[in-house]
């Protein structure tokens, strides 16, 4: 796995380097600021460009417009955003265009070197990781006599693991339930939701992102 990494932060640029490399993956560039990344990637034709949010000069959005460039300039490119905080207008802006090898991170979940690995490594793949207190925030935000409002609790907590990015496998084990009871709770979903049901994990999470997006 090829990868590029954009931090402005010097140690968190740094120390970001060393934890892939020590896992074996190969970082080819590393970047502060929005220019230098987006010329890396057109360089290296990386598979993973892994970018903060919040890059010089304004400190904004320069990360996630960067973002967007970079996988319009390489089509199939992995992108895994980090952000110091819940901030909802980046995390939709982010998927707006589908939510394929697409995820957004709070930056606390690097430090838990397993869960953020495991992310990465989905994303690369082509699967969705979107960090669970942003989902936890999109599904608050849900109104009583809107659809979302319609979901029992358990439903809730399966969409929650859905729009997360895991398969039904994981989501039974998380929930300790079988995976029959998890394909069940998912039919009832997409009835609730007005989604047609759809066997492939991609297209059913960017179904529901998109769902909980509005």
């Amino acid at each position: 796995m090829r990868i590029v990494i954009a931090e402005d932060d010097p140690l968190l640029r740094e120390g970001l380097a060393l934890l892939l490399r020590a896992e074996g993956l190969d970082v080819v560039a590393t970047a502060d600021a929005p220019a230098p990344f987006l010329a890396a990637v057109e360089a290296h034709k990386p598979d993973v460009a892994i970018v903060d949010v919040r890059m010089p000069p304004t400190h904004t959005d320069e990360g996630i417009v960067a973002a967007v460039e970079a996988r319009r300039r390489l089509p199939g490119l992995a992108v895994l955003v980090l952000s110091a905080y819940v901030e909802q207008a980046f995390a939709t802006d982010l998927l707006a265009g589908g939510a394929a090898g697409l995820g957004y991170l709070l930056k606390e979940r690097v430090g838990r070197v397993e869960e953020f690995l495991e992310a990465l490594h989905r994303v690369a793949d082509g699967g969705t990781a979107v960090d669970p207190e942003v989902v936890g925030l999109l599904l608050a935000r849900s109104r009583p006599d809107d659809a979302l409002g319609r979901l029992s609790p358990r439903e809730r907590d399966v969409l929650a693991l859905m729009a997360e990015g895991l398969g039904n496998t994981a989501i039974a084990e998380k929930l300790v339930v079988t995976e029959g009871a998890v394909h069940k709770h998912i039919r009832s979903i997409f009835a609730k939701l007005d989604l047609a049901p759809d066997d492939r994990a991609d297209r059913r999470v960017t179904a529901v992102l998109r769902y909980l997006r509005k």
